[in-house]
């Protein structure tokens, strides 16, 4: 099996970039070809903008889905997208390494999606979801937050953890990913704010990389989040109603 890790850290000495070669490791162990793409290590532009586009399909308004299309099909996108597309191909599994900024993924990632995960090429009207670009393939989510788990509980402080990560698997599943279940790393405390006295906070470390490598090991056998298809749907894209999920308490 392939796999691309890929990591939206600015240090790579952190525990996310750890957490990157504990996968590597993990993964060659198991006999897979492994590749690792530093987003930042590699200084990605997650600007989408006019000035990538060389040959302009509109000269006189900037359209980016318009363009995206246009240079996919004329086979002249920017270097550095094309590179990362043949990275997705060639992958069979995608371990998106990133801690959660502000809710979300660190803006690096987020203009990685807008940039690489071109209209026209990797999904269109119809090739959508499970008739994505990339069904098939798998990906999964490892995350570090900075607050303990319980602050994510549904009910905690921070919010629902499901909630804050449901955009990025949804984006996933939209170019037609098996998206697994995320792996969560909380507490990995730092910029001055601590929940744990230092010792406890290096064991806290060492059990949570344990665990990533033990889940690594039957990462290949785990089911995907289920999520709804084409088939599920009406004609306006709404859950049809005879469908058990309309059902469930």
């Amino acid at each position: 099996m392939n796999v691309l890790i890929l990591l939206a850290h600015p240090e790579r000495a952190s525990f996310n970039g750890g957490l990157v070669d504990l996968a590597e490791e993990s993964m060659k162990q198991a006999g897979h070809e492994v590749e690792i793409d530093d987003l930042y290590g590699e200084s990605f532009d997650p600007v989408e903008r006019a000035s990538w586009y060389t040959q302009k399909a509109n000269r006189t308004y900037f359209a980016p889905l318009t363009e995206q299309r246009a240079h996919y099909q004329s086979n002249s996108l920017p270097e550095d997208v094309q590179r990362e597309i043949s990275r997705l191909e060639w992958a069979d599994l995608v371990i998106f390494q990133f801690p959660l900024w502000w809710h979300a993924q660190p803006a690096i990632l987020k203009g990685w999606f807008d940039r690489v995960l071109v209209y026209g090429g990797l999904y269109s009207g119809s090739m959508r979801y499970n008739h994505g670009y990339f069904r098939g393939k798998r990906a999964i989510c490892s995350v570090t937050t900075g607050s303990p788990e319980h602050a994510f509980m549904p009910f905690g402080r921070a919010g629902n953890i499901v909630e804050w990560l449901w955009p990025t698997h949804s984006s996933l599943y939209y170019v037609g990913y098996e998206v697994l279940a995320p792996q969560v790393t909380y507490g990995v405390q730092g910029g001055g704010i601590a929940y744990q006295q230092e010792d406890s906070f290096s064991n806290h470390l060492e059990t949570a990389k344990k665990v990533w490598a033990s889940r690594l090991s039957g990462l290949v056998g785990e089911s995907s989040i289920p999520f709804t298809g084409w088939d599920d749907w009406d004609v306006n894209g709404v859950l049809k109603t005879s469908h058990p999920m309309r059902w469930r308490l």
